[in-house]
């Protein structure tokens, strides 16, 4: 599929289960783009909230732009996604009846315009987090042992 991966959000899939996903286009300012393509981004905090009928995009960090002047972007800023008006709908239904949060998984290119794919997430407990790091182990160990035979 022609994407270039910026940075991906690896502690979102231990912390959430993942239930459905979504992939959103993003509203920056020239020198986030610039920024972006160097892969100065970080979305280990972020979270996506609607408001008015719109989704933002909170606590994503996209550092400054090296080369930029006095007009480079506020790092911390909210970003505006853009969604099909039918899929904001459904989201909003989904996050206000269930509980359930949405998250960044990753953000990349495509075709030249910058993506995040969100996720619709429930979040885990500490109980849930421990079996999958046995369940994980317990397949490295298992495939260990294949090899060897």
């Amino acid at each position: 599929m022609n994407e270039k991966i910026i940075t991906v959000n690896r502690k979102a899939r231990h912390d959430y289960e993942v239930l459905d996903t979504f992939e959103a286009g993003l509203v920056l300012v020239g020198t986030e783009v610039k920024s972006l393509r160097d892969g100065k981004a970080n979305l280990k905090d972020s979270y996506a909230r609607i408001n008015n009928g719109e989704m933002w995009l909170h606590g994503t960090h996209i550092s400054v732009y090296s080369h930029g002047t006095y007009n480079n972007h506020d790092p911390e800023r909210q970003r505006k996604l853009l969604l099909h008006k039918k899929e904001l709908r459904k989201l909003m239904g989904r996050v206000e009846e269930a509980g359930l949060t949405l998250v960044p998984l990753k953000m990349y290119f495509k075709r030249g315009k910058a993506k995040v794919q969100i996720a619709l997430a429930r979040g885990k407990r500490q109980y849930d987090k421990r079996q999958d790091i046995a369940k994980r182990d317990a397949q490295r160990e298992i495939a260990r042992k294949m090899k060897r035979h």
